[in-house]
C-alpha cells in the first residue's frame, strides 16, 4: 500500500495523458501519471510519429526515383533496405519516448508503472502490467513507484484506443496486420490488401505503394477517406489510382483464408457479387476502439457509449472526481484533440475560465501522397445544417511555388456562410497541406470573416497563396485562376 496522495492522478501516458500531467504540474497540483507500457502512448510509439518517419523515407525514395523530373541524374541504383527504414522509424520514437520521460522529471510528475484500476472515487489500485510489450524499446524502468494503492482527488482517464478487430479477421504477426505489425515489416511485401480507407489505411497504402508493393484498398463506403469533403476525396482517389493503387469502394471483406505465406480475401461488392484476391499480407485498418475495459468504470457507474467514455465539453464524466480525455472519450480520435482536451480538463479543475471543446475546430490530417487536410464542415454537411454557402476553389496548377516544387496536383477548397461571411470549413489536398491547414484553423478560432481573409497579405511565392486565392474565388475575386 502506497502512502502517496495526489491532487491529480492520470491513467495513461499518451499525448493526452502526459500533456495533461505537465499542465497539471504547472498549475501547482501534486500530479502522478500511471503508465503500463511506454510513455508517449500509441501516437509516439506506434502511430503518429513512427508512421511519419516511414512516410518520410518513402517520400525520399519517391524523389530519388524521380530525380530526372528535377533535372538530376543519380549514379548507381536505388533500393529499399526495409530493415534500415524500420530502424530509423523506431529510433525516432525512442528518442521522443526518452524526451517524455525527461519532461515528467522536469515537471516533477511522479510516473507510476503498472496497470491501473479505479477501485472507488478518489482511489486507484495499480497492479503489475498484463499488457504484452510489443517491442522492448525502452524497458519499463525499475522505480520506487509501482504496484500499490494511490489516492487522488481528481482521476483523469486517458487510456487511448486500440485497433478494432472484426470477427473472423483476427490479426497475427505474420499475415494479417494491424498498424503495430505494419510498421515493423521484416521484409517488404510484394502485394498488400488494405482493409479500410481512413487515415491509417490510406497512409499505409501510400507508404507500401511508394516502396513498390501492389496495393488494393477495400472500403465499405462508396467514398474513400469517408470523413473528408467528397470533392477532395474524389481527387485523392484519382491520384492514388494514377499511382497504381487499386481501390474497391462500396465493398467489404467477408472473410480471409491464410496460406503459408499469403492471405486470400473474399470481397463482396455493393451488388452482392464476390471475388477473391490473394496478397502477401492484409492490413486491417477499420478504425479503433477505446480502452475502457478493466478500469473499474462499470462498477462505479461511469457512463459509456459505443466503447467510449461519455463526457461533457470539459472532460467531466457523470461521476464527480472522474474525468476522461482523448481517444477513450470518443472521436475524433486524434492526438492533438487529446492534448487540447486534457488542457481544457485540468484548467477547468483549477477553476480557470476555459472554452469547452469545439470539435468542428479540430483539424484532420492524412500524410499520404498527396497529403489531405481539413477543418470544419464539408460542403455537404454545411448544406445539411441549413447554411446557404459560397464555395471557393483554387488548384495547385495555378500556384508558382507548387509548380517549382514539381507538385502541381492538388486543390484548396473553402466553404463560407453567405449570411455572415463565416468560414465554415476548409479542405485541402496536395503538397504540405498538413502544414497549411493551421492557417484556416486559426482563422476559424478567431471567428475571422471572408473580409478579414481577403485583406490578409500572403507571402509570395508560397503555397499559402492558394489559401488566399480560394477565399477570393468564393466571392468572385480570384486573381490567378
Amino acid at each position: 500500500m502506497s502512502d502517496a496522495v495526489y491532487d491529480v492522478l492520470i491513467i495513461g501516458g499518451g499525448p493526452g495523458g502526459y500533456v495533461t500531467a505537465i499542465r497539471s504540474a504547472q498549475l501547482g497540483f501534486k500530479t502522478a501519471l500511471v503508465e503500463r507500457e511506454h510513455l508517449g502512448g500509441i501516437c509516439l510509439n506506434w502511430g503518429c510519429i513512427p508512421t511519419k518517419a516511414l512516410l518520410r523515407s518513402a517520400e525520399i525514395y519517391h524523389y530519388a526515383t524521380h530525380a530526372k523530373d528535377y533535372g538530376l541524374t543519380l549514379n548507381g541504383s536505388m533500393s529499399v533496405n526495409v530493415a534500415d527504414v524500420v530502424k530509423r522509424s523506431r529510433g525516432v520514437s525512442q528518442q521522443l519516448n526518452g524526451g517524455v520521460a525527461f519532461l515528467m522529471k522536469k515537471n516533477k510528475v511522479d510516473v507510476i508503472w503498472g496497470e491501473a484500476k479505479i477501485t472507488k472515487v478518489g482511489e486507484v489500485s495499480v497492479g503489475k502490467s498484463t499488457k504484452p510489450v510489443v517491442e522492448p524499446q525502452n524497458p519499463i524502468p525499475k522505480g520506487v513507484l509501482g504496484e500499490g494503492v494511490y489516492k487522488a482527488k481528481h482521476i483523469i482517464v486517458a487510456t487511448g484506443a486500440r485497433p478494432r478487430v472484426l470477427p473472423g479477421i483476427e490479426p497475427d504477426k505474420n499475415l494479417i496486420w494491424t498498424y503495430f505489425e505494419a510498421m515493423v515489416p521484416k521484409t517488404m511485401p510484394k502485394s498488400l490488401i488494405v482493409m479500410g480507407s481512413g487515415a491509417i489505411g490510406i497512409e499505409f497504402a501510400s507508404f507500401y505503394r511508394t516502396m513498390g508493393a501492389e496495393v488494393t484498398v477495400v472500403e465499405v463506403m462508396n467514398q474513400i477517406l469517408p470523413v473528408e469533403d467528397a470533392e477532395i476525396a474524389a481527387l485523392a482517389r484519382k491520384s492514388f489510382e494514377k499511382q497504381g493503387i487499386k481501390i474497391l469502394s462500396g465493398a467489404k471483406v467477408l472473410g480471409v483464408k491464410k496460406g503459408t505465406d499469403s492471405v486470400t480475401a473474399t470481397i463482396q461488392d455493393e451488388k452482392g457479387a464476390t471475388t477473391e484476391i490473394t496478397a502477401d499480407r492484409l492490413i486491417s485498418a477499420v478504425g479503433v476502439v477505446g480502452n475502457i475495459e478493466n478500469l473499474g468504470l462499470e462498477a462505479l457507474g461511469v457512463k459509456t457509449d459505443r466503447g467510449c467514455v461519455v463526457t461533457d465539453g470539459l472532460g467531466h464524466t457523470n461521476i464527480a472526481g472522474i474525468y476522461a480525455i482523448g481517444d477513450v472519450a470518443g472521436p475524433p480520435m486524434l492526438a492533438h484533440k487529446a492534448e487540447h482536451e486534457g488542457v481544457i480538463c485540468i484548467e477547468g479543475i483549477k477553476g480557470l475560465h476555459v472554452h469547452p471543446m469545439d470539435k468542428l475546430k479540430i483539424p484532420g490530417c492524412t500524410y499520404c501522397h498527396p497529403q489531405v487536410a481539413s477543418v470544419g464542415l464539408t460542403e455537404a454537411k454545411a448544406k445539411e445544417q441549413g447554411y446557404t454557402t459560397k464555395v471557393g476553389r483554387f488548384s495547385f496548377i495555378g500556384n508558382g511555388k507548387a509548380i517549382a516544387l514539381g507538385e502541381p496536383e492538388g486543390m484548396v477548397k473553402t466553404v463560407f456562410d453567405v449570411k455572415t461571411g463565416k468560414l465554415l470549413g476548409a479542405h485541402m489536398i496536395g503538397a504540405e497541406v498538413t502544414e497549411l491547414i493551421q492557417g484556416y484553423v486559426v482563422a476559424m478560432t478567431l471567428e475571422t470573416t471572408e473580409e478579414d481573409l481577403m485583406h490578409t497579405v500572403f507571402p509570395h511565392p508560397t503555397l499559402s497563396e492558394m489559401m488566399h486565392e480560394s477565399v477570393l474565388d468564393a466571392y468572385g475575386r480570384v486573381i490567378h485562376a
